[in-house]
């Protein structure tokens, strides 16, 4: 419960602030050629202060890590405590940076910078947020990275992480990713539940996009396993690290039916919805994929990543040839049927 609360709690102002954007942009465009209205301005302030946020707060972990290096007597606790004290001064870094790059990104030059290579209006607030959101998933990764993986790993170890249940956390993320979608394509302040699922390309499954998806699916599994074969045999190794922490945050849902549909589900009503639905018909297709990619912190940057964004990238192909409702299917096939493999153990002498 506590997961599920947290997760709400996190995402809270993010939604805040894309309802708060739909209402700009409703307010911007209802007379044709109406300037930048006041409500757009304090949406851009406000969320330049929730980043500005992570600025400080990455700068005081900095100048947290720089003295927990300086005295002995802290650098001995901290170590303690499973962690190496110069991976404060990592996450520092990587907290102000990213926050920092995500006020860039508010900045009307950079916003008709970026229009010329992706299909965003810049003069959107909707885009402009939207955008602006993709440094906190950057954030998210680098954090990680300075993190670690094992100190993470341990982390989760010592906290009883990976004898934890993930299911109702990942539900609790994946339906508040898809209430996100659904609020930032303009439910609750520009258009109808109906208008919402539409322009996210949730829809009916022709049988056509049925069969297809199930056979798209099921097809991405053999690949991804031959490319992961692939990688070994010209000696790149697979992350022991990436293995461990995998294993801890979705190795629990493999070892039952329920948590299998979980892992299958969840990813794909969540991850869809807001990667395909929401985001590539206004970000495009490759820097959409390389958002999916990155959200995967867990892997680092890995073989791993390099797989998911082929996966993604499959994804957003089907994305723009069919709808969003038959991405889902392919993720939720491709997802179940790897967490079954495990659950069988039919590859754990390959």
């Amino acid at each position: 419960m506590q997961d599920v609360l947290v997760t709400v709690l996190l995402f809270l102002p993010l939604v805040f602030l894309l309802w708060l954007a739909n209402l700009a942009e409703r307010r911007r465009t209802a007379v044709e050629g109406q300037a930048d209205n006041a409500l757009g301005v304090i949406t851009m302030v406000l969320l330049g202060a929730f980043l500005g946020i992570f600025v400080l707060l990455g700068i005081i972990l900095g100048v947290l890590g720089l003295l927990a290096q300086a005295q002995s007597a802290a650098a001995t606790a901290v170590a303690a405590a499973g962690l190496d004290p110069a991976s404060f001064g990592k996450m520092g870094l990587a907290m102000w940076a990213s926050a920092l790059l995500g006020i860039v990104l508010l900045l009307p030059p950079v916003r008709r910078l970026l229009a010329r290579l992706i299909p965003m209006d810049p003069r959107n607030t909707v885009h402009a947020v939207a955008l602006s959101y993709s440094a906190l998933i950057l954030m998210n990764l680098l954090v990680t990275l300075g993190l670690g993986l094992r100190n993470l790993s341990a982390l989760m170890e010592s906290g009883g992480g990976a004898q934890s249940n993930p299911m109702p956390g990942l539900w609790a993320q994946d339906v508040t990713l898809a209430f996100m979608a659904l609020v930032g394509v303009g439910w609750l302040s520009r258009q109808g539940i109906r208008g919402a699922l539409q322009r996210l390309g949730v829809g009916r499954l022709s049988l056509r996009r049925l069969f297809g998806g199930i056979g798209i699916g099921l097809g991405l599994v053999p690949l991804v396993l031959a490319l992961e074969w692939l990688t070994r045999q010209v000696g790149i190794p697979s992350d022991a690290d990436v293995e461990r922490l995998t294993e801890q945050l979705i190795g629990p849902l493999t070892q039952s039916l329920p948590g299998i549909l979980t892992l299958g589900l969840a990813a794909a009503l969540g991850e869809e919805s807001i990667f395909r639905g929401a985001l590539q018909p206004r970000f495009g297709l490759l820097f959409t994929t390389v958002l999916f990619a990155l959200l995967h912190s867990q892997y680092g940057i890995s073989v791993s990543t390099l797989l998911v964004f082929i996966v993604g990238l499959v994804l957003g192909i089907v994305r723009t040839r069919a709808n969003t409702t038959t991405t889902m299917l392919i993720h939720a096939i491709y997802n179940m049927a790897l967490g079954l493999i495990t659950y069988l153990g039919v590859m754990q002498n390959v």
